[in-house]
Formats: structure tokens, sequence, C-alpha cells
């Protein structure tokens, strides 16, 4: 039990040093050069975590660390040869092929890992034909590398699948969606357990250097009982894809409980700070539950129609539900299908390996979609139920008002409850929505226009910034005055340590140096975004917090579902909400006004 807390105490050691190395990067005292010792040595201390995380037995996985580090070293080479962003996307994705192809044996499946991960969430699959190359070029050389080092035997072995008839199809559909839903709850549960974690450092004051030991503790305590949910490689996979066949293999009931115990811990170590990755874990999970569904599956049916053995041996379905709970918890449907085929090399596979991860990955969407809208209406309602609560206290509040014999409102303060032709502003916050207040005219320049060209465009309308599209109109990046002058320090550090860099203006890409979305390197910076559906208060709390005068509006939908969240609708700025709320002010004032004026008797009838 106490191997797990022991491992738990060395990592949250490391989580120390990692917090000493964040500090001195943020103090200044550490200044960049081209080789940037301590950006190296992170990666090194986050790689050793992970290996004393999994040797110590602790729930979790080598595949995620693995490709953290083909990330690390691309960053690293992006750093020293100063790649732009589009080389630097290559190189990221390359080395988290890389990574997936060394840890699974497997090439193809690093390949398309790479597009799903790291081109897709940064809407580069448009990439150029050398981003392709280098991603596959790196996916054939770490599995070659890894072949020669460690044999060519596959991660783990896999049984020969069997599939009687088309109709277990409708069974392995079933399959995907109970992976689909066990997926779901296992990941809320790594959200509870992240909470509570957090709530024990923040709270109760507990350091992150104790928390992993906690996690540690908690993976002990169940292992007690049941110690297949420790890490041992693939060896409890190869054990579960042999149920029903060996006197060894553990039985359904086992594997029930083996499941629960295994989501509890994985969830746990997650939580508490502990590093690893979720592959191997959710490969054992989803093999549990395969095998479980095809041995009740195989006796009600073989039941129903004796002498005919209509359902396949349980490992079939253990197989595909390995493939299902991947594509539900990591997200990654095509990696899924294309490892569980590279695994087992067979055709049949295909059919009900696809139905059911596409299954499995709906369910999951549909989650993913239900828990993000609530967390939009929540703090629409947290912000509603503030205002409300500070109209019904009758405390100090600002609320518009008609001046004195004149067509125009004013902004005061009142200690009291609303009177009677008086609008209050937190009520205008609340209802207002950032669709009225945006500005549907703003300067843009394409991707490809040069520094040049997007800081004559910036002259030329007056603003410190402009917004960077593609050629659909959708959203890049923002280039702003910071950034121009950020790259031209840069360059003057390097002139100053001898480096002859310059930055020519007239041939750079404006797409280059712009503020991206792509938030893996902390050279970049995140674009923030507001939706035309938001309200101002939402909105205004987000430029006041980010210390933003602007924010690009996005719609959340798109003609295609990489384009959600990216086509431009308009900017929001921070000048632009008083001028509405005046404008709102003004029309209900005088509304109201005119309607108390028409219910006036009139005396001299």
């Amino acid at each position: 039990m106490l191997i797990p807390v022991t491992g738990g105490v060395i990592v949250g050691v490391m989580h120390a040093v990692l917090a000493i190395i964040d500090q001195i990067k943020a103090s200044g005292q550490h200044e960049r050069q081209r080789f940037d010792v301590l950006g190296g040595v992170c990666p090194v201390i986050k790689a050793a975590q992970a290996a004393v995380t999994l040797g110590t037995g602790c729930s979790l996985g080598p595949e995620g660390p693995s490709v953290d580090i083909g990330k690390s070293l691309a960053f690293g080479y992006a750093h020293i040869t100063n790649s732009n962003r589009q080389r630097k996307i290559a190189l990221v994705a390359a080395g988290a092929a890389a990574g997936i192809s060394s840890g699974f044996n497997a090439a193809v499946s690093g390949c398309f890992f790479a597009i799903e991960t790291v081109l897709r969430p940064l809407h580069a699959e448009n990439s150029p034909p050398l981003t392709t190359a280098m991603i596959i070029l790196a996916s054939v050389l770490a599995t070659t590398v890894s072949n020669s080092i460690l044999g060519e035997r596959p991660a783990f072995t896999v049984p020969a699948y069997e599939l009687r008839s088309a109709a277990e199809l409708p069974l392995y559909l079933v399959l995907g969606m109970i992976c689909g839903v066990v997926g779901v709850i296992f990941t809320r549960l790594v959200d509870w357990f992240t909470r509570v974690f957090n709530f024990l450092k923040e709270r109760l004051g507990i350091p992150m250097t104790v928390t992993p030991a906690l996690g540690g503790l908690g993976v002990g305590i169940i292992a007690l009982r049941y110690p297949g949910v420790l890490y041992w490689g693939f060896t409890n996979v190869e054990e579960i894809l042999q149920t029903g066949k060996t006197v060894s293999a553990p039985g359904k009931w086992l594997l029930t409980q083996l499941i629960l115990a295994k989501v509890v811990a994985t969830a746990l170590c997650k939580g508490s700070g502990l590093v690893g990755g979720l592959y191997a874990p959710s490969l054992m999970m989803g093999s549990a539950v395969g095998a479980v569904f095809g041995d009740l599956a195989g006796r009600a049916i073989n039941a129903a129609i004796p002498g005919h053995a209509a359902v396949a041996h349980p490992q079939a379905y253990a197989l595909v539900g390995m493939a299902c709970f991947l594509a539900s918890v990591c997200s990654v449907p095509l990696t899924s299908v294309l490892l569980l085929f590279e695994l087992t090399k067979d055709y049949h596979i295909l059919l009900p390996l696809m139905g059911a991860v596409g299954l499995a990955f709906w369910v999951a969407a549909l989650e993913n979609q239900r828990r993000s809208g609530q967390h939009s209406a929540s703090a629409n309602i947290q912000h509603r139920s503030f205002s409300s609560d500070s109209l019904l206290s009758g405390g100090e509040q600002r609320v518009w008002v008609m001046k004195s014999d004149e067509q125009e409102v004013e902004l005061c303060r009142i200690d009291g409850p609303l009177l009677p032709g008086m609008v209050a502003e937190e009520e205008l916050l609340d209802e207002l929505k950032v669709g009225q207040a945006m500005l549907r005219t703003y300067a843009k320049v394409q991707a490809t226009a040069t520094v040049k060209e997007a800081v004559q465009t910036m002259l030329d309308v007056g603003q410190s910034c402009v917004l960077v599209v593609d050629e659909d109109d959708l959203l890049e990046g923002i280039f702003s005055i910071s950034d121009l002058q950020r790259e031209v320090f840069r360059a003057a550090m390097a002139t100053s340590q001898g480096d002859p860099t310059m930055l020519d203006v007239n041939s750079t890409l404006v797409a280059a140096i712009c503020t991206g979305n792509f938030t893996c390197c902390d050279n970049d910076r995140e674009i923030v975004v507001c939706y035309p559906d938001m309200s101002l208060r939402v909105a205004q709390r987000i430029l006041e917090t980010q210390h933003l005068r602007l924010l690009p509006v996005v719609s959340r939908g798109g003609r295609r579902w990489q384009d959600r969240g990216r086509k431009l609708c308009g900017i929001l700025t921070a000048e632009d909400i008083p001028i509405i709320l005046r404008k709102e002010a003004t029309k209900r004032v005088v509304a109201f006004m005119k309607r108390d004026d028409d219910d006036e008797p009139n005396f001299a009838h």
C-alpha cells in the first residue's frame, strides 16, 4: 500500500521543483536565450514524474508522457531554429505521432493521432504537404527505433477476432453506447476529483506536494483488495483478452468489480496530480466492459437459441470495447479504429468496430455539448441572481434616470429600492447581449499579408490592432502593436548576442507573429473571444479581468464542425458597452414616461 504513496511523495517534490522554475521564469531573472536551459529541464522532470508514477504502480499509462516528450522535443527544436507558427505546428504534430507510434508499435495510428489531437484542434488540417510528410516520417522512424530496441512484438498480444454473423452487429452497437456511458462517468469522476483536490489546496491550504501522495494512498488502499488496478504494463489487458479461454483469466463478476475499482483509482490518480496518460487505463477498462458484455450477451442469446453458437467469444467484444472506451475518453475515434485494426490485422473487425466506436464517441460528444451549455447557462444565472439580490436588498446601486427637462438619461447612484422611471444598470447588463452592442465593421487582414501591410491597415483605420483571418473569413489571430514590439525586442536581443536576426516587415507574414490560439507554447498567447448570445455582463467581466480593450465576436456554430468558434461576426470594445447601455436606458425611460402620460386622467374633459 505504501509503494504508490512513495511514488506520490516523489512526484509531489518534483511538482515543487517545477513551481520554483516557473517562479524564476516569471520573475524575469532568467533571460530566454537561443538554448533555454530551464525550458529543457521541465520536460525532463515531467518525464521523470511519469516514470515514478508508473513505476510505483499508480493507475495511469505511459502513452501520454511519451507524447509529451515528443512534443517537448519538437518545441525545443522549434525554439532553437526560430520556427514560425506553421512549422511549429508541424513539429509538434510529428512529435505526438512519434510518441504514439513508438508506444504501440503502430505507425498508422500515430499519424492519425497527430491529426486528431494536434492539427484538428488548431484548425490546421489544410497544412502544407510538408507537414503530412513530417508526421509520416516521424511515425515510421519512431516505430523503426522501437522495433530495433524492444523488438517487433506489439504492445500486447491480441486473440484472433471472430464475427459469427451479421446478426451480432446490433450487439456491438449496444456495446458502443455502454462504453460511451461508462466513459462519460469516468470523465466526470476525473473532473470531480480534480475539484476536490483543488478545494483541498485552495481552502484548506494543503500544498500541491502532498496531493499526489494522497492519490497514491487511495490507490494503495484499493489495490489491497483489487491489485489489478495497479499499472502492470499491458499484462492485465492480455489477461482480460483471454476471458473464457484460460483458467487464470478473470471471470465476469471479478471483472465487474475491477471496472468500478479501476475507474475510481484512475480518476483519483489523475485528479491528485500524479503524472501519466489515460490510454492504457482506457484500454483496460474498455476490454473489461467488453468482456463482461460479451459474456452476458452470449449466455442470454445462446440460452434463448440453444444449439446455435450465435455470439462470438467474450474476447471479441473485449477488443471492440477497448477502442470504444478509448474513443469516448480521449476523443480519438479514428485513432482508436486504426489502432485495433493494426493490432488485429483483420478486416472483419472494421464494420462492428467503426459502428461501436462511432456510437461511443457520439455519446461522449453529446455529454460534452450538454455540459458546455450548462456552464454557459449557470454563469448567466449566477450573474443574474447577483443583480437580482442587489436590486431587492435596497443597497446602493447604479441606475439610469431622465434628466430634468431633457430627453436624455444620466447614470446615478441611489441608496434604496428602485423608483418608477428608473432603469438599473445591472438589469441591462444581464438582459442585453453582445450581438446588440458589437460593431459589424472592423479592420482585418488576410493571414498571408505581410507585417508591413498589416501595419499600414492599422494606420489607415487609426486602430492599434487588426484581426487576422483566412480566406473563409475565419479568425486566425489578432495582430497588435504589442506583437510588433515583442518581435522587434526579440530581434534586438538576438542581435546583441551575436545573432544578426532581423525582422523583415516586407517578407514576414503577419500570421507568423500575431497572437494566435496555439497555446501549447509559452511564447504564444491565447485569443479571448465572446459570442453574440453572451450577456454584456459576462463580456464586460472578461474585458476587465483580462485587461483587454477589444474582444472578437465569433459564432458558436459553423458549416463545418471545425469552423465552430472561428466565424467572425464583429468586435466588441470596452467603449461600446456604455453606449448601448445609455441607448437602451433612454428607450426604456422614455417609453415609461410616455405610458405614464397616457395613463393620467383627462380632467379637462
